[in-house]
């Protein structure tokens, strides 16, 4: 099995530390707004490694964070909670925010069929653990306190600073010496600990040796990684947006604590999801699952589109690219429903079950493990008994559910449209019967006429 190392930027042989064993930490939602379909495509992607590793035969530890305090506004450690800031807006407290989008967030997995972790930890949970951290870092030097502010790391004191995103450290000091937020000492040094503001209360906050307030961003994921894999673990994933700033930050504060280095053996990262420009809630231009399932789509759909493009590459959405992948996966569902009716045995399945392997083990290549199922579906040497329990076994990675489809009933519109054709074809209105044939193959249905009468299918 290859895995791509962002820390290397190599390809690389997977061996986990323990053998048949892997530590998988995934960061997981700030909880203060619903999840976009682009953060969504983080998680299935993590989740096809999952899947990958199980079907490799590794027992797998996941555990997936929930940030529910401590993410500011500016990811330079200013601005307001984007909790609190939600709750303020909402009328609520910070507490029923976060509560609230969690709730939202694990139902979001559900409709995409995304395994749970084997433990969800929230931040708040973890306070204490994140207190002893930031101790930790202080007794070795790492530390320095801006008043009225908080408690910062010294990025200058580690000489390998920025590995992970490969940052130009120097040139980031020369190009700050006018921008450089009060009080701190590098324009790369980040908050561990913020203290409370003294005008007003916080719903979440703590008391700690240096003043009541609040956690980093950063040093939550460090702190409940290590609480749940150990000082050393296997592979660390998130989406490529967080390689300059928080996984940079994770690694430093980490392996400044640690005796065995690295910390993370693997860094695994999803690409983004394109509209017109990048999916951010910030830029307000946010697409849910909800929304999509508005329009008429199955979540299963979406999953299915994210199966089509490589987890590395990025990924451009549109309605037109997703009508493509709902028509591909209804098409798919309707082959293995034809299957299940005519269970003939021939033939070995053994040559897909190994291409199939190769395709996901070569850093989760899941457009040509489509490729390879599709392939194999086509191919009139294998049973459909074969082709069955093939499905049945790729869906293992796939989560499509695929064991217990049923195909959509065709909407009025189009058994409207159908029935219509129908009644041009008898009035040897063919010019009319082609429109509507043409029509309809627009929305990816095809129909063939056959002595029984009309029959229709997917493209």
């Amino acid at each position: 099995m290859k895995l791509h190392n962002t820390l290397t930027r190599k390809k690389e042989d997977f061996n986990p530390i323990n053998k048949n064993k892997v530590g998988l930490y995934t960061c997981g939602m700030t909880v203060y707004l619903y999840p976009h379909i682009g953060n969504l495509r983080t998680y299935i992607f993590e989740d096809i490694l999952r899947r990958t590793l199980e079907y490799n035969n590794y027992k797998v530890n996941h555990i997936q964070n929930i940030t529910d305090v401590g993410h500011l506004t500016s990811d330079s450690d200013e601005g307001e909670d984007k909790i609190e800031k939600e709750a303020r807006k909402e009328g609520k407290t910070a507490w029923e925010i976060s509560e609230f989008y969690t709730k939202v967030f694990k139902e979001d997995f559900k409709k995409l069929n995304i395994l749970e972790p084997t433990i969800w930890c929230k931040a708040t949970d973890y306070i204490k653990e994140q207190i002893e951290l930031i101790k930790k870092l202080e007794e070795k030097g790492y530390t320095y306190e801006i008043k009225d502010d908080g408690i910062y790391f010294d990025t200058s004191k580690l000489k390998d600073y920025g590995k992970l995103a490969k940052l130009d450290v120097k040139g980031l000091k020369a190009g700050a010496r006018i921008k450089l937020a009060e009080g701190k000492r590098n324009p790369t040094d980040f908050a561990l600990w913020k203290f409370s503001p003294k005008d007003k209360k916080r719903d979440m906050e703590w008391e700690s040796p240096w003043g009541i307030g609040f956690p980093g961003w950063h040093i939550e994921c460090s702190a409940m990684s290590m609480k749940f894999l150990g000082d050393n673990f296997d592979i660390h994933c998130g989406g490529i947006d967080h390689i300059p700033i928080h996984h940079t930050n994770e690694i430093a504060q980490s392996e400044s604590v640690i005796k065995k280095k690295p910390w993370v053996k693997y860094w695994m990262h999803g690409n983004f999801l394109i509209l017109d420009k990048k999916m951010s809630k910030s830029l307000g231009n946010i697409i849910t699952l909800q929304t999509l399932i508005d329009k008429g789509y199955d979540p299963l759909d979406y999953r299915y589109f994210c199966l089509t493009a490589h987890y590395r590459s990025e990924l451009k959405f549109n309605s037109e690219s997703l009508d493509s992948a709902r028509h591909a996966f209804q098409n798919l569902k309707s082959r293995i429903l034809e299957i299940k009716e005519n269970p003939l045995s021939k033939g070995n399945a053994k040559k897909y079950e190994r291409l199939f392997l190769e395709k996901i083990n070569d850093d989760l290549n899941m457009p040509e493990a489509l490729a390879v199922i599709w392939s194999m579906l086509k191919d009139n040497k294998l049973g459909n008994k074969e082709k069955y329990s093939l499905i049945l076994n790729f869906d293992q990675i796939l989560g499509l559910g695929l064991k217990d489809i049923k195909i959509k009933k065709l909407d009025k519109e189009i058994k409207n449209l159908v029935d219509e054709r129908e009644k041009a074809r008898k009035n040897k209105d063919f010019k009319k019967a082609d429109e509507i044939r043409d029509k309809l193959k627009k929305e990816g249905i095809i129909l063939e006429d056959t002595e029984k009468g009309v029959k229709w299918k997917y493209e």
